[in-house]
């Protein structure tokens, strides 16, 4: 992301928007303050009405920590940042649902790829301290939702919005909002760059492939299936939160990581608990950002409380029930006893000092750009070195268990779950320590983070290479005739699948970071939650890609040359199957679509061309049929 150095409001001439070119990107805009009296309120949502009733609370319950920060100085400022994921829910007021319908019908929700189960908030939380206030200050939150989880877009617009807003007020939505409206539609998976007032931020966004299913495969995932499987160029992301701070994060459980990976790719439920919002939305985010490019079908919430309503059926969940597979990101340590059913919980990040915060305009200690809010970067320190005296520290933390945490926070793991995959330390090594070294500090994050996120994409991406052969298109064989149907793509066993996979290692690669019982991380994963919906996506991509392929040679077929050399039974099955394709190209034609068109006459003159050759009684016997008479004209 870059931007320029200072941002100017447009003038009131220029704030006209285009509420449809809004909602291709943001669903609302939400300023939320909380009441001493009432609590959590909205007091501004544009635009109104796209939120149901209780919409409206689980986003103003969502957009706030759990307890607000200790500053021990008369009078401070503190902002943060953070994101949220909750499930959209409930009618609006007077709209009737059918019984078979799960939610309410949306407004302008006629996008395809759109995620309409869940909405993203990404909140800028502003806390500030003043004794002269009652209780002694007050909050407020600057929320964008969308369906989308474009981090990579909403964390820079947010470092703009949330400032801007605490200066003008209200002016600052509609200015916001005129300068979204005026951009293009997304473009997932390439650069974008988008105004915003004077600036402009450049992103990439994540790819299609990573993004929610509807069924229908695009033009931009099958055109992706084509790609490289690894990536040449590093800013390009291959999932989601590609800007996501891995090392970060992580740094105090690095050896770790390679069981957090094999926990989401099998689906495993994980609880992450950190000190603050930000942290434990960066843990979440970057946990998901490990498994790319493998879809992630796994229920994620990057910031979740107990005001979330799926809350009460996690509580209500008995000992011996087995706990969904979801990866929560908490920072109240009430989940730790609520949720005692949940096999794995990761412990990350620092808690606040408790001495005086700087205030947000003043350059931060860790060398981080002045003027910049806490969340979504964090300070570097010195990598661990690993000792005998770490490894006696590792072993006490296994014993207390992480109810350990109610006294003390600590970064460690707990998981009955054996792993298969050993951690590569030569990429561990690989690490810069720039912990003395504040100046360089950010920029060595950056390269840390590379190391690691394609370390991970090569594993994932070599562990879903046997899958390989069951979206491999086929192509007409050179003398083949285009126009009958294609093959099926290869059948999914999973036992011969297991069996041919047993009778050959698992590649250089896997074979150096797995222990000998590989194959049952196979087992796992197509036993998990994230299995079944990739297959089916990838499926669907690969019987899409072969449909343009047998269609484009159609396209490029000289069908007198084809007629020349078969025989009379040929030509007729040829007759037939040229009528079913045109058939087909007759119903895309009613879209209006281009190629379908072009297809559809290329295919017509085909089909009179084959009925030329045919003996006379049999095309009588064809013109019986008026619909084929019609075709024939």
């Amino acid at each position: 992301m870059s931007r320029s150095p200072s941002f100017s409001p447009r003038t009131e001439s220029d704030t006209n928007v285009d509420p449809e070119s809004v909602q291709r990107w943001i669903v609302a805009f939400c300023i939320i303050r909380f009441d001493l009296e009432r609590g959590q309120l909205i007091e501004e949502c544009y635009p109104p009405g796209c939120l149901t009733p209780e919409e409206e609370l689980d986003v103003a319950f969502s957009s706030f920590p759990d307890s607000v920060s200790q500053h021990h100085n008369r009078s401070s400022i503190h902002d943060c940042m953070f994101f949220f994921r909750v499930k959209r829910r409930g009618s609006f007021v007077g709209e009737e649902v059918s019984s078979g319908e799960k939610g309410p019908k949306r407004k302008n929700d006629n996008e395809k790829g759109r995620d309409s189960k869940y909405l993203y908030g990404f909140v800028f939380n502003r806390q500030r301290h003043d004794e002269r206030l009652k209780r002694g200050g007050e909050q407020k939150s600057v929320v964008i939702l969308s369906h989308s989880p474009y981090s990579s877009l909403f964390k820079p617009l947010l470092q703009i919005m949330g400032p801007l807003y605490f200066d003008i007020g209200r002016k600052a939505l509609d200015c916001i909002a005129a300068s979204v409206s005026t951009w293009a539609s997304p473009l997932p998976g390439q650069l974008m760059e988008l105004p915003i007032g004077n600036a402009t931020l450049k992103v990439n966004l994540p790819p299609v492939h990573s993004l929610s299913f509807d069924g229908e495969v695009s033009f931009e995932e099958s055109a992706s299936s084509m790609a490289p499987l690894l990536p040449t160029n590093q800013s390009i992301p291959y999932g989601l939160f590609h800007d996501s701070d891995v090392f970060g994060i992580f740094k105090g459980i690095l050896l770790q990581l390679w069981l957090l990976w094999e926990l989401l790719l099998a689906g495993e439920p994980i609880l992450i608990i950190a000190p603050t919002p930000p942290q434990c939305c960066e843990a979440v985010s970057g946990l998901v950002s490990l498994i790319a490019p493998l879809f992630v079908s796994v229920d994620f919430r990057p910031y979740f409380t107990i005001h979330d309503p799926y809350f009460a059926h996690l509580n209500s969940l008995q000992e011996g029930d087995t706990f969904p597979p979801m990866v929560l990101g908490v920072t109240n340590l009430f989940f730790l006893k609520s949720l005692r059913n949940i096999p794995n919980i990761v412990s990350v990040g620092s808690p606040a000092p408790n001495s005086t915060r700087l205030p947000f305009a003043s350059r931060a200690s860790t060398g981080r750009i002045s003027g910049r809010p806490e969340g979504f970067n964090f300070p570097q320190l010195n990598l661990k070195k690993f000792s005998p005296s770490s490894l006696m520290n590792a072993v006490k933390l296994r014993r207390d268990g992480p109810l350990c945490l109610m006294t003390e926070h600590k970064e460690a793991v707990w998981s009955g779950y054996i792993p298969i995959t050993k951690p590569d330390t030569s990429i561990l090594n690989r690490l810069v320590d720039a912990g003395l070294s504040p100046r360089v500090e950010e920029s060595m994050s950056v390269v840390n983070n590379e190391i690691l996120r394609r370390h991970f994409l090569e594993l994932t991406t070599n562990f879903l290479a046997p899958f390989g052969p069951y979206f491999r298109a086929n192509t007409p064989s050179v003398g083949s005739s285009p126009f009958v149907d294609p093959p099926p793509l290869p059948a999914f066993d999973a036992d011969e699948f297991l069996g041919s996979l047993s009778t050959r290692d698992p590649g250089k690669f896997l074979s150096k970071r797995m222990k000998s019982n590989w194959l049952d991380l196979y087992r796992r994963f197509m036993k998990g939650h994230n299995f079944k919906p990739w297959f089916q996506r990838k499926r669907a991509v690969a019987e899409q890609e072969q449909y343009r392929l047998w269609r484009q040679a159609r396209m490029n077929a000289d069908i007198q040359e084809f007629i020349n050399k078969s025989s009379e039974l040929e030509v007729v099955e040829t007759f037939n199957s040229i009528e079913r394709h045109l058939l087909a190209e007759m119903q895309q034609d009613k879209n209006s679509v281009d190629h379908s068109k072009a297809s559809y006459h290329k295919l017509k003159g085909d089909l009179q061309a084959v009925f030329n050759v045919l003996p006379k009684d049999m095309q009588h016997l064809l013109l019986m049929n008026p619909e084929r008479a019609t075709l024939l004209q």
